[in-house]
């Protein structure tokens, strides 16, 4: 199971003597780092890149379990349980590809440049995903991942800005980039994750694998699957090119909502420093499974899966499809559960219905329990009961496998409600971060037996922090009772700089190393960080008053179960705010029935509709975001007054999200403009008439 370093909560981080300058704090650094910042792993010096990384855990763990998947049969139409390949197995096959990808790149493609090069990698989680990384550090390459839900002008531009040649993906993937191989001059081969064995479906009728391969050909693309390839390098071994810790391991691409991806040079150094700062707050062992979902594209999934990889875990993939995620959970009945708050917030609305909110004994029972546990929390007293865990308890977590020690939250706020039922409901600890990609996802988090909701914690071991003003918002270094200003953090996790883009790495990170976040923070005397606006997006009411519509729109997010997605809007003409909420059908359906009085489902698309425009159901929820909004301490002008409910969920495909789940705010804005020029009309209306 985890094991946590304990510190003093009452004095987490310390502000370093002599190091205030005009117009920002003094820089911050953890209580047990005030003398240096770890930039490696400490019990583990000699380990300097990703490729040091695994062979010391080969080294340790060889024959223990180290990835796992689950296969499904065709023919019964059954999933299998976790089927497990050992370090030395993963090892194995890490040699045979990585050498057939470079016998493809050399001796086939006729390459010149045989290590340096990009390799595009775009798939959801899963052994393979690992194993292409991994040959990355095997042979001095660089991993360019791709997200999983990117559009095909993301793709066409990561491709050629990053000049992938080989590229190894799902075979769902395949056609996509063969119908754009046009645009992609530098393509010359892909790598099929899954297998492209012929197999004739019916007479006369050729495979989907062989219509792939002559579209490949006639593209002048070579196309291999992943057996083909291992193969290969089992047929033309080749010594391995260790990379050197200053060299760039990964291209990670910011997907922003403004403008092109940005592409996030992310070093060795960076990786190592990463997972050595991890370990001086919880450390994982051999006995630790691990389930990975939170994508790979994204670096809190890659640091946690590094860590893991480092720590001898076993690391389970899921199949894939989020509805079947909490399946997959019982069925691999992890130990270490890293996570978003967006999954935590439909966990916490399903345990709340069953428990604390079910009919009779059970919800009189799980109340008292509750309350209980709540209490011993907030006295410090942590978050297991032996009367109450063994009576209730202990048959909640089964929804999690039964094992759950730790949960690590990031990538969004979460509401304290929710962070504390949870600690209690589970018995088990939950740890909140924060970071940027540029930063390795690691500037923050919480202490082990935190249990203060609201804060990200105080800085990593390897980081340190200030807070420099933000006039415009009237934000100061010398507010009171505490500092706030814009977060900025430096370490040894701090990234290289944007790829071929130097304005933006000059205008991100300033002349001394400090990376600029965007974030608006204070920190308390703990010495902990709570992240309260946000500088990028903001806007002036027409009364002068400044908005972060991102910092409602996560406000309304964590607060209020009826949101599943909401996008705030206003303008310096206006002097209120509407928004459009796309609400979660699970909760918004009862809900809105009870107000209508009526009983629509997801079925009856013309009903839905006219729930979606009822006055009274758009009053009753535009009451519940307000109730959300002043639960989350949201300043009167920053409460929406106007809602507009739709389910044209904004998403990467209709380009009103990033592969990142970002808003795009500018495409929102254009898609539902009538609506919100009529939401505006009706406040105008409304105004003139009590006038009268």
């Amino acid at each position: 199971m985890p094991v946590f370093k304990k510190y003093d909560l009452n004095k987490q981080s310390i502000e370093v003597p002599g190091t205030r300058t005009p117009g920002a704090t003094g820089h911050y650094r953890h209580v047990g780092f005030v003398d240096g910042l770890v930039e490696n792993i400490r019990a583990d010096p000699t380990v300097k890149t990703l490729y040091d990384l695994f062979q010391s855990s080969l080294a340790k763990f060889q024959d223990k379990d180290m990835l796992g998947s689950r296969n499904y049969d065709p023919v019964t139409k059954t999933w299998s349980g976790y089927i497990w390949q050992s370090y030395r197995q993963v090892d194995q096959r890490v040699n045979a590809f990585g050498s057939g990808v470079m016998h493809i790149n050399e001796a086939i493609l006729g390459n010149t440049q045989l290590n340096r090069w990009s390799l595009g990698i775009w798939s959801l989680n899963r052994p393979e995903w690992f194993i292409s990384e991994m040959i990355c550090n095997y042979y001095n390459l660089v991993s360019v991942p791709l997200y999983e839900t990117l559009g095909p002008d993301a793709v066409e531009y990561v491709m050629n800005h990053a000049e992938i040649k080989v590229a190894v993906v799902s075979g769902n993937h395949i056609a996509s980039l063969l119908e754009m191989s046009d645009k992609l001059p530098n393509l010359r081969a892909i790598i099929s994750m899954d297998s492209l064995a012929e197999g004739v479906l019916a007479p006369g009728v050729s495979s989907a694998s062989s219509i792939l391969r002559a579209w490949s050909n006639d593209r002048g693309i070579k196309i291999y699957d992943f057996q083909q390839v291992e193969a290969l390098g089992r047929e033309y071994p080749r010594r391995h090119i260790p990379p050197q810790p200053e060299e760039v391991a990964s291209l990670c691409y910011t997907s922003g909502t403004t403008g092109q991806p940005k592409g996030a040079m992310l070093t060795h150094r960076n990786f190592i420093a990463a997972v050595g700062a991890n370990r001086e707050g919880m450390v994982t062992d051999h006995t630790d499974t691990v389930i990975s979902y939170l994508p790979l594209a994204h670096i809190m999934g890659r640091v946690v899966d590094t860590n893991s990889a480092y720590s001898g875990c076993r690391i389970g993939y899921f199949r894939g499809d989020l509805l079947l995620l909490m399946e997959d959970i019982v069925e691999l009945k992890p130990t270490f559960f890293p996570t978003v708050p967006r999954l935590l917030n439909r966990i916490y609305a399903k345990v709340v219905a069953s428990t604390v909110d079910a009919p009779g004994l059970v919800g009189k029972l799980a109340r008292r329990g509750v309350a209980t546990k709540l209490a011993n929390l907030e006295a410090g007293k942590g978050v297991t009961h032996p009367l109450w865990d063994r009576l209730l308890f202990n048959k909640v977590k089964m929804a999690l496998g039964g094992n759950v020690q730790a949960i690590l939250t990031g990538s969004a706020p979460i509401a304290k409600e929710v962070l504390n039922f949870l600690r209690v409901a589970f018995g088990c600890i939950i740890l909140e971060g924060y970071g940027a990609t540029e930063g390795m996802a690691t500037a923050t988090i919480t202490m082990a037996d935190e249990h203060q909701p609201g804060i990200v914690g105080c800085p990593r071991s390897g980081v340190e922090l200030k807070l420099v003003d933000v006039p415009e918002m009237n934000y100061f270094a010398t507010d009171k009772p505490f500092p706030r200003g814009e977060i900025m953090i430096r370490g040894a996790t701090v990234f290289k700089g944007y790829y071929k883009d130097e304005k933006n790495t000059l205008d991100t990170i300033d002349s001394e190393g400090w990376l600029k976040s965007g974030d608006i923070g204070f920190i308390d005397n703990r010495g902990c960080l709570t992240i309260i606006d946000r500088k990028k997006n903001i806007f002036k009411l027409a009364q002068g008053e400044y908005i972060a519509p991102e910092k409602i729109e996560n406000v309304l997010l964590s607060r209020c179960n009826l949101v599943m997605q909401i996008y705030v809007h206003g303008d310096s003409l206006e002097s209120t705010l509407v928004c459009v909420a796309i609400p979660d059908p699970e909760t918004f359906l009862p809900f809105a029935n009870a107000i209508a009085g009526t009983n629509v489902t997801m079925t009856d698309p013309v009903g839905l509709g006219k729930l979606l425009k009822d006055p009274k159901v758009k009053t009753a929820y535009l009451k519940e975001l307000e109730k959300a909004g002043q639960a989350g301490g949201l300043r009167g002008f920053e409460v929406v007054k106007r809602v507009h409910l739709s389910m044209d969920m904004f998403s990467v495909e209709n380009n009103m999200m990033t592969p990142t789940s970002k808003v795009r705010r500018p495409q929102v804005k254009e898609y539902f403009l009538d609506a919100i020029k009529s939401m505006y009309d009706d406040i105008h209306f409304t105004t003139i008439v009590a006038k009268l």
